[in-house]
């Protein structure tokens, strides 16, 4: 078992990030641009001077937070060209970013939302100093601070060390459409310059809040005190506490494009990571697209997410640890053709007695591996990893990996990873399954169970558009997964798999579409949207 190395992220000066999982990194990176060879993509980009309809704002707009927003003057690209105001690196105030014509955001370094208020809320009586980057002073309250963000509204990472931390104790609400997704992005892509082997261009966006965490890097699991830090940065980004309900904010309608910079060996960003955020937190519509590590990654907390749609990622599509307690309900796992490490990648780190363990529902999902990659040969092994201190159900989906093995089951400590599968098909080499540690093939073989509670091991994929049920999905009996979880829905009909007739609209509009896949509605992820 690798050493688990916790996530990510940067500070104002130079970072070492944490890779993604307690593990392996699939994409060593060169410290900016990761460039893969792939067969040539479409469509590509021809980086241009201005040359679209979009003419740049006259300035920025006045925001509540007092410090304002930095004119940076103008860029250009193929769209056209753009306004640019820098966000200060410290918002002290609720502030909302509105949409304007010709305008984008640039995060410019770590942009912390508010001040980081400690495991609790502080309080006059036991104030804390924050570890915010600027918050030298005592708080005896949290800050509260919520970033919102408008429809339609286009950020980017000024730098490849660029990335948003929204801290303990305050909230974003970034709550596009499905007409007007909000797009978090790199300066290359506003430039015109990437194609879609194009990743590793900026930070990404982190929540952190104030739920259970495993790994202690302050405190311990049996006094009930245990915090994380997020590796890699240069200032402390410190996560975890005992509210599971914590509230960290909102994000609906979301692209989070080229992200995942290398800041130094093994240690990468990806484009959502969160770190103990609660069950209060609302998170849906989430496009990952083009990460150099994770599509995301859950760092303990307890995740409920609706509509994911990961392509692209250079390492897993979903990776998942450290105590993280985790539901997840339509997803479309989709990494380039030859490029990336698992699909799913569950585990804790390595602390087999740590609780609470990892525990994972993924409920009506598509995770296709068209063809093993190097990465995944000598990482992950299989399409699906499961070990350490963790229990996965996977419900209505199919994994496709034709040329791989399906599933690998690493059995450590004295309760070894579980894994529980109820009407999952599996498209695999000869092979299937793999075994390690105190786990044989044939004991993975046994807790799949090919042929009882709907599962299939030597499924016949019928699917259509890459990912849309066909004839032999459709045939299939789905599970009734609010036995898992109330946060799961029974849809009409009861189907397995992501996408189905009269469900193939949900991923429409707010998503981009690459040569990974075509989500049908939006643009093109190399280029921006223009209304």
């Amino acid at each position: 078992m690798k050493n688990f190395q916790g996530l990510l992220l940067v500070g104002c000066s130079a970072l070492a990030l944490a890779g993604c999982g307690p593990s392996d990194i699939a994409s060593p990176g060169t410290g900016g641009d990761v460039i893969i060879n792939n067969p040539a993509p479409t469509p590509t980009s021809t980086p241009t001077s201005g040359t679209g309809n979009v003419v740049a704002a006259a300035g920025c707009p006045t925001i509540a937070d007092a410090q304002g927003l930095s004119d940076q003057g103008t860029i250009s690209g193929p769209t056209g060209t753009w306004r640019v105001c820098r966000l200060p690196n410290l918002i002290k105030t609720s502030t909302t970013l509105p949409k304007v014509a010709g305008l984008l955001y640039e995060i410019n370094g770590r942009v912390n939302v508010g001040c980081d208020g400690g495991f609790t809320a502080p309080t006059a009586a036991a104030p804390v100093t924050s570890t915010t980057v600027g918050c030298s002073t005592p708080l005896t309250a949290d800050t509260n601070v919520t970033l919102t963000v408008a429809p339609g509204t286009i950020l980017f990472g000024g730098t490849g060390q660029s990335w948003l931390a929204v801290n303990r104790g305050n909230k974003i609400n970034a709550t596009g459409s499905a007409n007007a997704p909000i797009v978090f992005t790199s300066r290359d892509n506003v430039l015109g310059l990437n194609d879609d082997s194009s990743q590793g261009q900026w930070g990404g966006v982190v929540l952190l809040g104030r739920a259970p965490v495993t790994d202690c890097n302050v405190g311990s699991v049996a006094s009930n005190t245990c915090e994380r830090d997020t590796e890699g940065s240069a200032d402390l980004a410190r996560f975890g506490g005992t509210n599971a309900a914590d509230n960290s904010g909102r994000m609906s309608f979301v692209q989070i494009r080229y992200s995942g910079f290398v800041l130094g060996a093994n240690r990468e960003l990806q484009a959502l990571t969160t770190e103990g955020i609660g069950s209060g937190t609302v998170l849906d519509h989430i496009h990952s697209h083009n990460s150099s590590d994770d599509g995301m990654e859950a760092f303990g907390g307890s995740v409920n997410m609706k509509y994911y749609v990961a392509t692209g990622a250079d390492d897993d599509s979903l990776d998942v640890d450290t105590g993280s307690q985790f539901n997840l309900q339509y997803a479309l796992l989709l990494p380039r053709s030859g490029k990336g490490d698992a699909l799913f990648e569950i585990d804790s780190n390595g602390n087999e007695a740590d609780t609470p363990r990892t525990k994972l529902n993924v409920v009506n999902f598509v995770a296709i591996q068209p063809v093993t990659s190097s990465d995944n040969e000598a990482n992950d092994q299989a399409a699906g990893l499961f070990r350490g201190n963790s229990d996965t159900t996977l419900a209505n989906g199919l994994i496709v990996a034709p040329s791989n093995e399906c599933i690998r089951l690493n059995g450590s400590g004295g309760t070894p990873a579980s894994l529980t599968a109820r009407s999952v098909q599996l498209v695999c080499n000869a092979t299937k399954f793999i075994g390690s540690g105190s786990f044989t093939a044939a004991t993975v073989a046994s807790a799949f169970g090919t042929g009882a509670n709907g599962n299939n091991d030597a499924f016949t994929s019928t699917l259509t558009s890459l990912f849309v049920n066909g004839a032999n999905e459709d045939a299939v009996a789905a599970f009734a997964a609010t036995s898992l979880s109330s946060f799961f829905e029974v849809p009409a009909p009861n189907r397995i798999g992501a996408a189905w007739s009269g469900n193939t609209t949900w991923y429409n509009g707010w998503t981009c579409n690459s040569s990974t896949a075509n989500l049908g509605g939006g643009s093109s992820c190399t280029s921006l949207p223009t209304t």
